[in-house]
């Protein structure tokens, strides 16, 4: 099961991504079948296209590991795991980028996460990717809008073709939340270097929407998390993503 889950930061992508990891370890590997290629684990997930946060997360293997981490990465109290990978002082290094090494470094990293060693893997969830670098990138940090070199209206479309033709069974997934929830949200719980701007709120809610409805992957889903809790969202997304595969 290949998914990509897009949506504006404090929609829910994280939180539910966790979860859909937790549930797909727990459910969707046929033991007896279990190869290399066919496993599935919290390595199968990829949430890291914000920048600054452009790592693999660190997930405990015990309490004094879970303590540690949570003391340098305030989020990863409430779960985020997605904001461990680079310390403080690296993600500041990376904001401190010019556009153009920012522009490169993603590009780079977006390709290596198309590239058939990597997507053949019959599991994994990418949070964001190409779609959310596409929105944030020129709105936030000064490169990929229109014109400018890898125009990212223009790429976004490329890797999905690409997708398309080594996995065309993969799933779009969109959550999203009304702009009055997302600001109580970044009020309530506000992320560690946080890309998203109140100002902004309707404009990424908007443009998160028109990419979905652009985007050239056949299977979507869309989950609204305004008034429910993750446990009711998590049960309604499960009840999409099973219309699409076969545990």
């Amino acid at each position: 099961m290949r998914l990509i889950i897009i949506g504006c930061e404090y929609s829910g992508t994280t939180t539910l991504s966790f979860e859909l990891a937790k549930w797909g370890k727990e459910n969707f590997i046929d033991k007896k079948k279990e190869t290399p290629g066919n496993q599935w684990n919290l390595n199968a997930f990829h949430d890291h296209w914000k920048i600054p946060h452009l790592n693999n997360f660190v997930v405990p293997n015990n309490v004094d590991e879970e303590k540690s981490i949570i003391s340098e990465f305030p989020d990863s109290a409430r779960g985020d795991w997605s904001r461990t990978g680079l310390t403080e002082e690296e993600q500041n290094m990376v904001l401190e980028l010019s556009p153009r090494l920012k522009e490169m470094f993603q590009r780079y990293h977006l390709e290596y996460h198309l590239q058939k060693a990597f997507y053949k893997n019959k599991h994994h969830i990418m949070v964001g990717a190409h779609i959310e670098e596409g929105i944030y990138a020129p709105l936030y940090f000064e490169y990929g809008g229109p014109g400018q070199y890898a125009d990212r209206n223009i790429t976004m479309r490329n890797y999905e073709k690409q997708i398309l033709e080594m996995a065309p069974d993969t799933i779009l997934i969109l959550v999203k939340a009304t702009p009055e929830i997302i600001k109580k949200r970044m009020i309530e719980f506000p992320h560690n270097k946080s890309l998203l701007k109140e100002q902004d709120i309707e404009y990424v809610l908007n443009r998160f929407e028109e990419e979905y409805k652009k985007s050239l992957i056949k299977h979507k889903i869309c989950i609204n998390t305004t008034t429910n809790s993750i446990q009711e969202s998590f049960v309604e997304l499960i009840n999409k993503v099973s219309s699409y595969i076969s545990l």
